[in-house]
């Protein structure tokens, strides 16, 4: 796979992780939970595991690619906001825009 191919699938996984926490009411999309609706410290844990789980993506195409380049505070600081920003759509689907029951 290309670098730019690989940049884009990284940046698919992480809309989609962004989002799954907001858009569903199972833990990971995957585990019914026993509380109904789901709650936002949930939600926001799920959002913090997944920011990982796509950051292991993309250190795992990193290290396809060739040596990996260390990392500082700065890095992980703008992905975390920029995680944070992809998330805005699920977010405001879920709590700002009205919804029928």
């Amino acid at each position: 796979m290309s670098q730019t191919a690989s940049v884009w699938v990284v940046l698919l996984v992480a809309l989609v992780a962004a989002n799954l926490p907001f858009l569903n009411e199972r833990l990971f999309g995957v585990v019914p939970l026993a509380t109904q609706p789901k709650p936002l410290a949930v939600r926001l844990a799920e959002l913090v595991v997944l920011y990982f789980v796509a950051g292991g993506v993309g250190l795992l195409f990193e290290s396809r690619a060739g040596q990996i380049a260390p990392q500082g505070w700065e890095f992980y600081a703008v992905t975390g906001a920029l995680f944070i920003v992809l998330a805005f759509p699920g977010f405001t689907w879920r709590y700002l825009m009205k919804h029928r029951h």
